[in-house]
């Protein structure tokens, strides 16, 4: 028998991770951690990230316009989802905070004021759900669970693999599909062993059964990973949700209270996903499965039994009256083709059941439809719910096969002497009601099968003449006819019910056609188009007592308390979202067509989309942890509802209370039942001060005024940052919610969704070893390395990667650029004359400047991986250049400049890591102050001559370096080669002083299209190709292009001339040239001069090294001389 200690053993939390990269050496990462653990601390006890507005001392209140006191003082306030308190952050979280963290960096250095908090969600079920798992684990167990046997376990639970649309490691969600390697194969069926395998000790779990311990647990170890993390956050502003601290429970009640006045909170019946067993709604952030599940609606038929098959009146003699009416319930979506009723089907393997409506009245359906129904009114009444499916028994139970050939009444159908009951294999008993009615006019799949049946009315033992009941028009299309399901499946060659693919396409076509295009031909809304008599043709039914409303999910819902969801018709208080408020709905999607940045054209399609669909959402339950709904308590606010605004209770949370829990007091001593709903109003700009508030509330005016200034100031939020699996609930509701309560002045200012973050290019998931959680990857890379593995995961809503490796290979990079700063600071060699400046330190100047423009580029466009490429691969790269042209010349390095590239490298990476970059701000170049409130470098814009000459450099020494080692692999593969690259050689470069004749027309068509200010238009590509020259005028075009577009003069361009002097330049190439190429003995510029084919010659123009000819000598031209074009030199080698 395996005891609580085994498992215990067997479920170490480090086995989620058995399958990432494992790292040996780890010296260098360690003193970098030394390092960023130093930096943290000074950060922390110096309270630098805590931020204000300006005072009312500074400018009174009332004195200034809010909008203008942002512009004489910018200001950044940034957020992410606060996490919800059921467990540790893992990398996918911390991937959507770096965003914000990358931001707030990189405002600071902006000069602006910068606000990042972050708050505690433990709103909702799922901490209580665990809660009372853990009583009743306790309860039978003991404390620390010693009376736990493995044999108890009758089932196998196993923990999800985790998405970015849970944020956090999620201790209370857990699902029962068997994995391959699930916590080495321990069953996770209890509470306590979920608790277990994420690294809570055994003797502590207990506590955790009483809710209140959760938000005492995890908020600090949430506040230690993101310090250790180094991120900007003023945690002065921290508070939990629910009632649990007063302060924010005002501010809860008084949103919902004006929310209600707005007439945006409503209640009614309303059709909603619910748990049975939790006896409540169940929204999206309930669930452990079906995030977005929503009720679909149908019409439900009552078909009434006739005559029944004999088998089936077998099975159902005695077993109901005789009298009792009995009615087949098919579900259906299109009421209106009911005219055309042939047959009803059924699944003759599905068991169905007899369930009793009312005294007299039996409904034959799926048990699973009829558990949804009992919620809808049906079986019970909407006050007494059932709780357990027990409570629902059939009268009696028998298969689909037994009650085919049974006679039924069609209601509405034109064979008013009834239709039969007939087998389909292919109907499904979890969905709908398992009884579908068929309409084969209308319907493919219904044509294709009552066709089979008639084809095979033997092998289904029905008769013939059930299955050829006269098709009759019901609707009349423009693309099909007035028999759009027979016109399809002939046309698409449908030859059977099997041919499912072509019928969920001809379905597809068949539906869209009838109800948007379709014109009704029979019953009493003949002429109306489909559209409106679908509502009409329903509303006659049911008045009728022929049909009535029903609705299940349109998706499997699993509820945290591992409940299956049914959709419920019940009262309740609800937001009011959609189409029900249509001016409320159009007013944020007109704000988010045309005035929030959204960052991404799928961001904003995602919410336009989504508000299009968003209907009323059920805003309170009876069971969790939350506020209590203010006019009726016996409600607590849901989680989805008290997270719209949070954001604005950031901006005063530090003056109202000094602790999470707000058990004391904050810096204006204001007791919690002095912020009354009026009070509220003033702080968030809804109302003006007066005598009687102040009486009423007994704050005095300045406290008043101080904390409507932080709101004032810090709104609207500037940033929004959020998985992209939020836009269909929470970013919309924050959206809705915000535009309801506050001025247009306060609506957020952009909102950037993120995709989900993958672990070394696959999903984290704990049962295949391949998960971190965020404390684990800064242990094991460190802050900064994380970091930028973070930035260089992506940007866009596609997922990211998180690369392990990218993380360890940093680790060497940042270790290596930390003791290169070190050395060169101190190295006594460096050049120091200011005249002694050349090429390469005005090329390596001028390429700083570039970087530094380009990084702060795209770090204001929030593109982190390609402010990266620039901030540091391509800052240092451009470094190892000059290193190493300087190296080839002999020559040391400048000092300034070497400086200067360590300052700016320190400045541009600091706002991806920070912590590198204070230890190089402090102690390499021994700044007085942390670079945390360093600015943004000021460095005059590229010269366009020194960046096409750098291009120019950098392009022909990779062309002849590359084409050397060409040579050298064609030899080593045995193939003959132009010239022995192992024996010593020389390069000759031919370099042209004109360029040929044919480039001028293209040279004047780039210049037509100039003056337009059409370099991008395509009919410019197109232009060219008419001119017959394509292979080589494409290139040539493409150049000019870019180097307008680089900065360089579009008529020096257009003269043709080159923004520096190439031989120039090529001259001080050479000795690197000689140095970089193996054996390379000498090397010649060659001047190919003359500007007719046929008639140029060559000159040497300057050379270096051995075997090579003097200067002004004449040069006979080789083949590869011919291409050469000014910029664009070509080359050729020779042994020697």
């Amino acid at each position: 028998m395996a005891t609580v200690h085994a498992v215990s053993d067997a479920l170490d939390p480090a086995n989620a991770a058995r399958s990432t990269l494992k790292l040996e050496n780890t010296e260098k990462r360690d003193t970098l951690i030394k390092i960023e653990k130093r930096y943290q601390k000074q950060w922390q006890d110096s309270g630098i990230f805590n931020a204000a507005a300006p005072t009312t001392s500074e400018f009174a209140s009332g004195s200034i316009a809010p909008a203008e006191l942002r512009k004489k003082h910018p200001k950044y306030f940034g957020t992410f989802a606060f996490p919800y308190m059921n467990g540790t952050l893992h990398a996918g979280h911390s991937f959507t905070a770096s965003k914000v963290e990358y931001t707030a960096g990189f405002a600071r250095m902006q000069g602006k004021r910068v606000l990042f908090p972050l708050g505690f969600h433990c709103t909702g079920m799922p901490i209580k759900a665990c809660a009372d798992k853990l009583t009743e684990d306790v309860r039978r167990f003991g404390y620390n669970f010693d009376g736990f046997a493995e044999e108890e376990v009758d089932g196998e639970m196993v923990l999800p693999a985790p998405t970015q649309a849970e944020t956090k490691e999620d201790i209370t969600k857990f699902t029962s599909k068997k994995s391959k390697a699930t916590a080495k194969g321990v069953k996770l069926k209890y509470q306590f062993q979920i608790m277990l395998a994420l690294g809570i000790p055994k003797e502590e779990i207990h506590k955790f059964a009483d809710a209140d311990y959760w938000l005492k647990y995890f908020p600090p170890l949430c506040k230690r990973d993101l310090n250790n993390f180094g991120a900007r956050i003023d945690w002065r502003r921290s508070f939990v949700t629910t009632d649990a601290n007063p302060y924010y429970d005002t501010f809860v009640r008084w949103q919902m209270n004006r929310l209600k006045e707005l007439n945006k909170i409503q209640y009614g019946s309303r059709y909603t996903i619910y748990s049975p067993k939790d006896g409540q709604p169940c929204m999206d952030h309930d669930r452990t499965e079906g995030e977005g599940v929503a009720p679909q609606e149908y019409t439900a038929l009552k078909l009434k039994v006739r005559e029944w098959a004999p088998d089936a009146a077998r099975v159902l003699q005695d077993k109901i009256p005789e009298s009792a009416n009995v009615y087949f319930v098919p579900a259906t979506l299109r009421p209106e083709t009911m005219y055309g009723q042939t047959c009803c089907f059924v699944g003759p393997k599905i068991t169905y059941g007899v369930f009793k409506a009312s005294e007299n009245d039996y409904y034959v359906v799926t048990k699973r439809a009829a558990w949804n129904m009992a919620f809808q009114g049906i079986f019970f009444k909407n006050d007494s719910f059932p709780r357990d499916a027990s409570e629902l028994a059939p009268v009696v139970e028998l298969t689909g096969a037994a009650v085919v050939g049974t006679l039924v009444n069609a209601p509405l159908s034109v064979h008013k002497e009834g239709v039969r009951i007939l087998p389909m294999e292919s109907v499904s008993p979890t969905k709908g009601t398992g009884v579908v009615t068929s309409v084969p006019s209308d319907s493919p799949d219904d044509y294709a099968t009552v066709t089979d049946l008639a084809k095979k009315a033997d092998y289904y033992g029905i008769k013939k003449e059930w299955a050829e009941l006269d098709i009759v028009p019901i609707v009349e299309t423009p693309s099909y006819g007035n028999l759009a399901a027979p016109f399809l499946v002939n046309k698409m060659k449908i030859n059977s019910p099997k041919d499912t693919k072509q019928l969920a396409e001809a379905k597809d076509l068949a539906y869209k056609e009838g109800y948007y295009k379709g014109t009704m031909l029979v019953g009493d809304f003949k002429g109306e188009a489909v559209e409106v008599a679908k509502p009409k043709v329903k509303a006659q039914l049911i008045r009728a007592g022929d049909a009535f409303d029903y609705a299940e999910p349109n998706g499997h819902v699993v509820s945290r308390s591992a409940d299956e969801c049914v959709v419920a018709y019940l009262g309740q208080w609800f937001l009011n979202y959609g189409e029900n408020d249509p001016a409320w709905r159009d007013q944020v999607l007109d704000y988010v067509k045309n005035d929030m940045e959204t960052f991404s054209s799928e961001t904003k399609n995602g919410f336009e989309k989504n508000l299009e669909w968003l209907n009323r959402w059920a805003c309170a339950r009876t069971y969790g942890l939350g506020s209590k709904l203010p006019w009726e308590p016996k409600f607590l606010v849901e989680s989805l509802s008290d997270s719209t605004i949070y954001m604005s209770y950031y901006t005063v949370a530090h003056l109202l209370h000094s602790d999470t829990f707000g058990s004391q007091p904050g810096l204006l001593d204001i007791k919690p039942e002095q912020l009354t709903d009026e009070v509220w109003d003033y702080i968030l700009c809804r109302r003006e001060i007066s005598d009687e508030l102040l009486k009423a509330s007994g704050i005095s005016k300045a406290d008043l005024q101080t904390m409507r200034r932080e709101f004032e100031y810090w709104y609207p939020l500037d940033m929004r940052i959020s998985g992209k699996d939020l836009i269909p609930n929470h970013l919309t509701f924050f959206l809705y919610i915000h535009t309801a309560l506050f001025s247009r002045e306060f609506w957020p200012s952009g909102v950037r969704a993120n995709g989900h973050l993958m672990l070394n290019g696959e999903k984290m998931s704990k049962s295949t070893g391949n998960f971190l959680t965020l404390n684990d990857a800064v242990e094991k890379y460190g802050a900064d390395a994380t970091r930028i593995a973070l930035a260089d995961a992506g940007d866009g809503v596609e997922d990211a990667n998180f690369e392990e490796t990218v993380a360890n290979q940093i680790i060497l990079r940042m270790y290596t650029l930390k003791e290169w700063c070190e050395d060169v600071i101190a190295d006594p060699s460096l050049r120091t004359s200011a005249t002694s400046k050349n090429l390469w330190d005005s090329l390596f100047e001028n390429e700083m400047h570039t970087l530094v423009h380009q990084a702060y580029t795209h770090y204001a466009a929030t593109d982190y991986k390609v402010a990266l490429k620039s901030a540091l691969y391509d800052f240092t790269s451009a470094r190892d250049f000059y290193r190493e042209a300087l190296a080839a010349a002999s020559m040391p390095m400048h000092r300034d400049l070497v400086t200067t590239y360590i300052s700016l490298q320190a400045l541009i990476i600091s706002p991806i890591a920070p912590h590198w970059a204070d230890y190089i701000w402090q102690e390499v170049l021994h700044k007085p102050t942390t670079i945390q409130n360093a600015l943004w470098p000021d460095v005059p814009q590229p010269d366009a001559g020194l960046t096409a000459a750098y291009t120019y450099i950098r392009t022909t020494s990779s062309a002849i370096t590359s084409a050397e080692g060409h040579q050298i692999r064609k030899k080593s593969k045995g193939k003959a080669t132009q010239y022995d690259p192992e024996q010593p050689k020389r390069l000759t470069i031919y370099t042209a002083s004109a360029f040929p004749s044919w480039q001028q027309k293209y040279i004047d068509l780039v210049r037509d299209f100039h003056a337009k200010s059409s370099l991008e238009d395509k009919s410019l590509n197109a232009e060219v190709g008419r001119m017959g020259e394509g292979k080589r005028a494409m290139p040539f075009v493409q150049g000019l292009k870019k180097r307008i577009q680089t900065g360089e003069n579009a008529e020096d361009v257009f003269e043709r001339k080159l923004a520096f002097e190439e031989t120039d330049v090529l001259g001080q190439m050479l000795k690197g040239l000689r140095k970089t190429v193996p054996r390379c003995k000498g090397v010649e510029v060659v001047e190919v001069v003359g500007e007719e084919e046929g008639k140029k010659t060559g000159r040497i123009v300057v050379s270096d090294g051995e075997g090579v000819g003097e200067k002004g000598k004449d040069r006979e031209l080789l083949g590869a001389a011919e291409s050469a074009v000014p910029g664009a030199p070509t080359f050729f080698f020779e042994n020697v």
